[in-house]
């Protein structure tokens, strides 16, 4: 192929770069037969570099998938067989699609915290039933569908912390005979129907604070024989009823802090053989009622941050019950007059206390 006019022009003037040569007036042996010259955007493409792979993209063969990318908002698809473990965390994924977990026989753990979930497909769990750790923290969830769980017969830990739930449905908790954790804290929960709970026989631990509940209905807990962890801290309570503990015998942590407790009934604690802490701080209680007092290590009490009558009958109850009050500077006393101000576990722990000792209890002194 002859060179363009004016090629021999650029070797006379020194111009005689190979590139531009070439370039100028390509070689015979260089030349590519017109059907295979590339077109230029594809050569383009081939030499740019290689674009880095697509966030959270499944593994083959993997056991555990993780994703914590703050975009993505389409649950991702194509997981292996093998999947043990999902943690699809701190995103923007606001729906789920019924089959977003079809494939996935073996899936034992589902986290799908901090995300914004507002609703969940009723047949989602359907294709996981060997599914045994559910953690929906922190989503924008109101509302469940009736028969989400009919399937997951072996679930043992259940988080829904940190949502919209006004109202608990029975149907929720009637096929979870292996359920162990339940986490419904800081939701909206005005109310707990009674027995709404009857089926999880072998759950420990119950967590419902932070809601606005206002009263517990009689046999709210009933069924909870196992149950050795109660949490209802932060609620708006006011009064509990006589018999709420007797269904959970087993209970060993019973957590009433920052609620509006006047007054305990009598006897209610008297069901709570193996209590061994219990937390009434920041209530209005200005009497107080213990459990037996349990074998071995003494009862952690924390009852600070109420306005206590420190009459003889509270101060004889400390003495004989000899608990381990926590946070006793601000454990005081409100009354009578002369002994305002002063700590509760002191006047407890001296002798001195006005009172004058009458069978198991103490009096005042008769006039």
């Amino acid at each position: 192929m002859a060179c363009p006019p004016g090629a021999e022009g650029w070797w006379q003037q020194g111009l005689h770069s190979p590139r531009l040569m070439m370039a100028a007036c390509p070689q015979p042996s260089t030349m590519m037969p017109p059907g295979q010259i590339l077109p230029p955007l594809l050569l383009l493409l081939l030499l740019l570099p290689l674009s880095p792979a697509a966030p959270c993209s499944p593994q083959p063969n993997a056991t555990r998938f993780v994703c914590t990318e703050p975009t993505l908002s389409t649950f991702p698809s194509g997981l292996p067989l093998t999947t043990l473990a999902i943690s699809v965390e701190f995103t923007a994924l606001a729906t789920l699609p019924p089959t977003a977990l079809a494939g996935l026989p073996w899936l034992q753990e589902l986290h799908l915290s901090s995300n914004r979930l507002a609703a969940l497909p009723e047949a989602l769990l359907q294709p996981v039933p060997t599914l045994r750790i559910l953690d929906l923290t922190n989503n924008l969830l109101a509302d469940l569908p009736a028969n989400i769980f009919t399937s997951t017969g072996h679930l043992q830990h259940l988080v829904l912390r940190g949502n919209r739930l006004q109202a608990l449905q029975p149907s929720w908790f009637q096929h979870l005979p292996h359920l162990r954790w339940l986490d419904l804290a800081a939701n909206a929960l005005a109310e707990v129907p009674p027995a709404v709970f009857q089926q999880l026989r072998s759950l420990r631990s119950l967590d419902l604070s932070k809601n606005r509940l206002a009263s517990l209905a009689p046999g709210t807990l009933a069924g909870l024989q196992a149950l050795e962890q109660l949490d209802l801290e932060g609620n708006r309570l006011g009064t509990l009823p006589p018999a709420a503990f007797a269904p959970t015998p087993a209970l060993r942590l019973l957590f009433l802090q920052d609620n509006e407790l006047q007054e305990l009934p009598t006897g209610i604690f008297h069901p709570l053989h193996h209590l061994h802490v219990l937390d009434l701080a920041r209530n209005r209680l200005r009497a107080l009622a213990l459990p037996p007092r349990p074998p071995g290590p003494a009862l952690d009490l924390d009852i600070s941050g109420n306005p206590w009558a420190c009459e003889c009958q509270l101060l004889a109850l400390l003495r004989q019950a000899a608990p381990r009050l926590t946070a006793t500077r601000d454990t005081l006393c409100a009354s009578p007059p002369h002994r305002w101000g002063q700590e509760v576990a002191v006047l407890s722990q001296t002798g001195d206390t006005g009172c004058v000792p009458k069978g198991d209890e103490q009096h005042l002194p008769d006039p």
